[in-house]
């Protein structure tokens, strides 16, 4: 399951979670983004809402929550002035790589999750 930038729009996280490890079939992975530090999704928070922002320690907590901890992975990447430039509307082709790939745990932007559904866990 491929889950890009979704989980900020749906209030009932726990529930989501629990339908994410159940429809996976053993050994499945899901991919899941997640934002960090984000405006409000105006048209979202319109239409049904815009609730939530994570962090590592709150993803990593959310998977483990429903899958075994091994099989989670967290990844995050931002910077302070990743996070400036994505909420001024500052293009990343006006960055370079370094300023890029530079990861600040205290800025994150993005957070990646990979969960896998073990066998035992099915």
């Amino acid at each position: 399951v491929i889950l890009t930038q979704v989980l900020l729009v749906i209030y009932d996280l726990h529930a989501a979670m629990r339908t994410l490890h159940r429809i996976l079939a053993p050994g499945g992975v899901a991919l899941v983004t997640v934002p960090g530090i984000s405006q409000i999704a105006r048209n979202d928070m319109n239409a049904w809402g815009d609730y939530w922002r994570f962090t590592e320690a709150s993803a990593r907590r959310l998977f483990e929550e429903v899958f075994i901890p091994d099989d989670v992975r967290v990844t995050q990447w931002g910077n302070v002035l990743t996070a400036t430039c994505f909420l001024q509307g500052i293009a990343f082709e006006e960055l370079t790589r370094p300023e890029l790939d530079h990861v600040d745990p205290d800025y994150p932007v993005t957070i990646a999750i990979a969960a896998r559904k073990s066998l035992a866990n099915a």
